[in-house]
C-alpha cells in the first residue's frame, strides 16, 4: 500500500508539472511583448504538445501503470489512447525540426528572414504539422499496419475484459512497421536535426568573426546586439532538442528492438523506464526556456509574482506623465524661442538703421 501510495504521489504531482509548466509558457508569450516573435509560434505549438499530453495521455498512462498494465476502458478507448500518444510524440518531432529549419534562415540568412518566414507560412507549416502527426497515428493504428496480421489491434474487447489473460493496453510493435515507424519519424528527423545545428554554429560563428573583423570598435555594440540575440535562441532550443534526444532515444532504442523481437506481455519494468523518461520530456521544456533565455525569466517572474499588471499600469503612466510634460515644456519652449527671435529681430533692425545713419546712407523714397 505506502508503495502503491507513493508512485501514485510521484505520478500525479508529475502530471500536474507537465500541465502547470507548459500552460504557464503559453501565457508567457502570449502576455509578454519581448517573446512575441515569429520563431515563439514553434515554442508555443511544442507547448500545446505537452499539455495535450498531460492533459489527454499521462492520466491514463498513470492509471495503467498503477494496474500493472490492465486496461479498463475497452479495445476502442485503447487505440484511441495508443494513437493520441503517437500522435503528439510526433508532432513534438516536427515542431523541434521545424524550429530547426526557422534558426537556420535566422541565422544564416538574417536580412532575408522577415521575407522568407512570414505568419502566414509560420501557419501553414504548423498546419501541416499537426495534420502529418495526425495521419502517421491514427490511420495506420486504426487500419492495422502495426500488427502481424494487419488486423486491428484490440478491437474485440470489452469493458468487462480487462481481467482475461494478454489483454494489455499497449502498441503492437511485433511487425516491420515499428521499424520504419522509429527510423522514420525519430532517427531520420534526429539526423536532420543534429546536421541543422551543426550547420547553423559554424555560421554563427564566422559571422561573429567577421563582425568582429569589420566592425570598428565603436559600432560593434548596436551590429552585434541583434545577432547574439538570435544566437541565445538558437542555444535555448538546441538545449531543448537536447534534451529530447536524451528523454526520447531510449524509449525508440528499446522500440526499435523490441520490434526486432517478439514482444513481452505484460509490458516490463524496462518499458515502463524507458517509458516514463520520454514523457518527462514535456515536464522538462518549460524549466528549459527560463534557464537559458531571459526574456522568458523575466516573463516567468511577472507571472509568477502577479506584478505584469501594475508594471504596465505603472509604466502607461509614467509614459503618459512624460509625454504631457513633454508637450507643456514644448509649448512654453516654442513661446520662448518666439520671444526671444521676435526680440533679436527688433535688435538687428535698430542696429541696422543706426549702421545706416552714420554711414550717411539715405532713406528709401516712400
Amino acid at each position: 500500500m505506502i508503495s502503491t501510495a507513493l508512485r501514485w504521489l510521484v505520478l500525479v504531482s508529475f502530471i500536474i508539472l507537465t500541465i502547470g509548466g507548459n500552460v504557464l509558457v503559453c501565457l508567457a508569450v502570449g502576455l509578454s511583448r519581448r517573446l512575441w516573435r515569429i520563431a515563439n509560434c514553434f515554442v508555443v505549438s511544442l507547448a500545446v504538445t505537452d499539455l495535450l499530453l498531460g492533459l489527454l495521455v499521462l492520466p491514463l498512462s498513470a492509471t495503467v501503470e498503477l494496474r500493472s498494465g490492465k486496461w479498463p476502458l475497452g479495445g476502442a478507448l485503447c487505440n484511441i489512447y495508443i494513437s493520441l500518444d503517437v500522435m503528439l510524440c510526433t508532432s513534438s518531432i516536427l515542431t523541434l525540426m521545424a524550429i530547426s529549419v526557422d534558426r537556420y534562415l535566422a541565422i544564416s540568412a538574417p536580412l532575408s528572414y522577415s521575407r522568407r518566414v512570414t505568419p502566414l507560412r509560420v501557419t501553414l507549416a504548423m498546419i501541416t504539422i499537426w495534420a502529418l502527426s495526425l495521419a502517421l497515428s491514427f490511420v495506420p493504428i486504426h487500419l492495422g499496419w502495426n500488427t502481424d496480421d494487419y488486423s486491428v489491434q484490440h478491437l474485440d474487447w470489452g469493458m468487462e475484459d480487462e481481467d482475461k489473460e494478454g489483454r494489455y493496453c499497449q502498441f503492437e510493435w511485433n511487425n516491420n512497421y515499428v521499424l520504419i515507424y522509429a527510423f522514420g519519424s525519430f532517427y531520420l528527423p534526429l539526423l536532420l536535426m543534429c546536421g541543422m545545428y551543426l550547420c547553423i554554429f559554424r555560421v554563427a560563428r564566422e559571422q561573429v568573426r567577421r563582425i568582429r573583423a569589420a566592425t570598428p570598435s565603436f559600432a560593434r555594440i548596436a551590429s552585434t546586439a541583434a545577432i547574439a540575440r538570435e544566437h541565445k535562441a538558437t542555444v535555448t532550443l538546441a538545449a531543448v532538442l537536447g534534451a529530447f534526444v536524451v528523454c526520447w532515444f531510449p524509449y525508440f532504442t528499446f522500440l526499435t528492438c523490441m520490434g526486432i523481437r517478439e514482444k513481452t506481455n505484460p509490458p516490463n519494468t524496462l518499458h515502463s523506464v524507458v517509458l516514463w523518461l520520454g514523457y518527462f520530456n514535456s515536464a522538462l521544456n518549460p524549466i528549459l526556456y527560463p534557464a537559458f533565455n531571459r526574456d522568458f525569466r523575466r516573463a516567468y517572474g511577472e507571472l509568477l509574482h502577479c506584478t505584469g499588471s501594475s508594471r504596465r499600469k505603472l509604466l502607461f503612466t509614467r509614459v503618459s506623465v512624460h509625454k504631457r510634460w513633454t508637450f507643456t515644456n514644448g509649448q512654453r519652449a516654442s513661446q520662448h524661442s518666439e520671444e526671444q527671435i521676435e526680440t533679436v529681430k527688433k535688435e538687428t533692425e535698430g542696429k541696422s538703421l543706426s549702421l545706416l545713419e552714420r554711414n550717411g546712407v539715405p532713406d528709401e523714397p516712400r
